[in-house]
């Protein structure tokens, strides 16, 4: 949800402050100003202090209401909304297996901080707790969290996490079993906002569809999307969508199970899982044509086009079960300056939000689709005339 812009609760116009004052002092002394008169330049002064002050009124008004208040006036205000405060960075997570040279015939500990990196140890990871390797068993894996938060830490694929930092008895080698993800950075304004609204519906157990929600999109600030269905009586499904459009990992969809599967979130009768949308490829094959006397070079028009496309990339898997429309596409293009288009593709095509209740049983069954590009041929079809 968008944040407002600014309340005014006092005007702020010098020009008529001045004019109000002068219009007093004139009815009261009877005396007329002439605009170089010495008391107009004071009256002048004296409505600039009057409006500088107005301004610091409409900021201090407007701190007061959530949908315009801004960094720890925000965060004050959270209480309002029994919200605890704004989310602080997270860090990545994911598995690492840790291996020992040969099997023994006791459990061998890891200890729950030890650290490993990468090969060019760009950042640092420790187990979150104790693990064993099991008697007669080489390996064990456990999860590990980066020691900085944020995004920094996401996409690192398996594999790529393989150099101890710590030593633990009879180690040989280490390496991630799963893509670290998870990570987030602290939630801006517009996230936390959108936050302490959704909260309300947190007041209820998670068995309300906003209270699902809520708590599934607490788990990161990268969360853009989250649809919670039903297919059957007691079943809880969950789908993920991060802000980037893509689908929701393994990780993420780890954390949101555990937040909506708390004893205190979820009704006991509930079932909760956690499962992926169904992906509706599309294509984008189009040529564009440059009126022969826009202001614009073709080689600005151009690398317009190219943002302009990925604009509505980015736009179409926004949502879970956003309709693909070419209309959008158009519109991203012309506003690029481009003069007219012939578009190919895509053609309209209505996708399942994933919220449509069946009449029969009162149940939302549907898998949410999301909108994936698949080929981007675009054409340049030249100069024409108006």
């Amino acid at each position: 949800m968008s944040r407002a812009t600014d309340y005014q609760f006092v005007p702020t116009d010098t020009e008529s402050t001045e004019a109000q004052m002068v219009s007093y002092y004139e009815r009261l002394t009877g005396a007329s100003l002439a605009p170089a008169d010495p008391m107009r330049l004071l009256f002048k002064t004296v409505a600039y202090a009057i409006v500088l002050e107005r301004a610091d009124t409409n900021y201090t008004g407007n701190q007061n209401i959530p949908s315009r208040a801004a960094g720890a006036n925000l965060d004050a205000l959270a209480e309002l909304y029994n919200v605890s405060g704004r989310p602080d960075a997270q860090p990545a997570v994911c598995t690492e297996r840790f291996h020992i040279s040969e099997a023994q015939e006791s459990a061998i500990l890891i200890p729950a901080g030890t650290r490993v990196t990468d090969t060019s140890a760009t950042l640092v990871w420790e187990t979150v707790a104790d693990a064993y390797v099991p008697i007669g068993d080489t390996h064990v894996d456990v999860q590990i969290r980066c020691q900085t938060p944020g995004v920094v830490g996401n996409g690192y694929t398996a594999g790529q996490i393989n150099t101890f930092v710590d030593l633990y008895d009879y180690c040989s080698a280490c390496e991630n079993t799963t893509t670290s993800d998870d990570g987030a950075d602290a939630a801006t304004d517009e996230e936390f906002y959108d936050l302490l609204r959704s909260s309300m519906d947190a007041f209820s157990t998670a068995g309300a569809l906003g209270s699902y929600i809520y708590w599934a999109k607490s788990v990161s600030t990268e969360i853009s999307d989250v649809v919670a269905n039903s297919p059957s009586a007691g079943e809880v499904r969950l789908y993920v969508l991060m802000s980037d459009g893509t689908k929701a990992s393994e990780e993420i969809k780890k954390a949101a199970l555990a937040a909506c599967s708390a004893a205190e979130h979820r009704p006991l009768t509930d079932h909760v899982e956690t499962a992926d949308p169904e992906e509706v490829t599309y294509n984008i094959t189009l040529t564009y044509y440059i009126q022969s006397d826009a202001e614009k070079s073709a080689a600005a028009i151009e690398a317009d086009v190219d943002a302009a496309v990925k604009q509505y990339v980015a736009w179409q898997c926004g949502r879970f079960g956003r309709d693909i429309n070419p209309d959008k596409l158009r519109n991203f293009l012309v506003s690029a300056g481009v003069k007219r288009v012939v578009l190919t593709e895509p053609e309209f095509k209505v996708l399942y939000t994933g919220k449509e209740v069946d009449e029969a049983t009162f149940l939302a069954t549907h898998t949410p689709q999301l909108a994936k590009v698949g080929e981007i041929n675009v054409t340049n079809g030249g100069y024409e005339d108006e």
